[in-house]
């Protein structure tokens, strides 16, 4: 049974506080969902705990069993089994998919020479076109495949803990159909514990959630049952929108590399 527990986890960016105090627990075979509005720390809380460079933790921990994930770069924490599926996968030319698949296997102490063989089964299982298996990561990719690819890269690589920042986007209802069902499958044959971050309750018509967390302002605001995404679908975020600050402003740039607030 793998555990990661966030507490008190407090961040900043170019000294705009946006994450507060962010409690969160998430188990093996479960599925947590978090939604908020624009703004209100839910790429900020991913990007932490995979260590994204321009982001300062002031306070709290993050823990995946026994490691401590903040005291790591973000390279040993992917080899510790935490995976992220970002909202804006990103384009690396002249670096192949396996290449950097073997790597990573490597990395974790796997046999590198598998890769190959996860790479063909997992394709199959989400409908990715092989001849995209040899292309640069992501390069000429639409944005569902790019999805897929990311999906494909969690069912190689074995991850114990998924984040999964806005999965639906770019998917079309199929796409996101057949995503959902093999990250569910992940959940139920493999122990995977999913953390999936999303706008809207259409992910998780198809990714069903055992516990939904409202993210507003910088902490979780309410939890409860699946059915709290269908409330948040027909009330919004109304609840929590008199309180704003410049911190629930700050969004994240797109791009992985660039430094926050540039």
């Amino acid at each position: 049974m793998t555990h990661l527990v966030v507490q008190g986890l407090r961040a900043a960016v170019a000294g705009t506080e946006i994450l507060k105090g962010v409690d969160l627990a998430v188990s093996s075979g479960e599925v947590h969902a978090v939604m908020g509005p624009n703004g209100s720390g839910k790429s900020t809380l991913s990007h932490v705990l995979m260590g994204r460079p321009g982001y300062q933790v002031t306070a709290g921990s993050a823990r995946l069993d026994d490691v401590d994930l903040l005291a790591l770069p973000t390279w040993q924490r992917a080899a510790a089994g935490l995976f992220l599926a970002m909202q804006y996968p990103v384009e690396v030319p002249g670096v192949r998919l396996s290449e950097v698949l073997e790597v990573a296997a490597q990395a974790a102490g796997r046999d590198p020479s598998t890769v190959a063989t996860l790479l063909e089964r997992e394709a199959e299982r989400i409908g990715f076109d092989r001849r995209l298996l040899d292309r640069s990561l992501n390069v000429d990719l639409s944005g569902g495949e790019q999805k897929r690819n990311e999906t494909l890269q969690l069912g190689v690589l074995g991850a114990r803990i998924a984040i999964l920042d806005e999965l639906d986007s770019g998917l079309d209802v199929d796409g996101l159909r057949t995503i959902a069902r093999r990250i569910e499958a992940a959940t139920e044959e493999d122990g995977l514990g999913v953390l999936v971050i999303t706008h809207y309750s259409r992910l998780l018509e198809e990714l069903r959630p055992d516990f939904v967390h409202v993210l507003a302002h910088g902490v979780i605001q309410k939890t409860g049952g699946p059915e709290l995404a269908t409330e948040l679908e027909a009330s919004g975020y109304a609840e929590w929108a008199a309180e704003t600050d410049r911190a629930d402003q700050v969004e994240p740039l797109a791009d992985p590399f660039a430094d926050p607030l540039s």
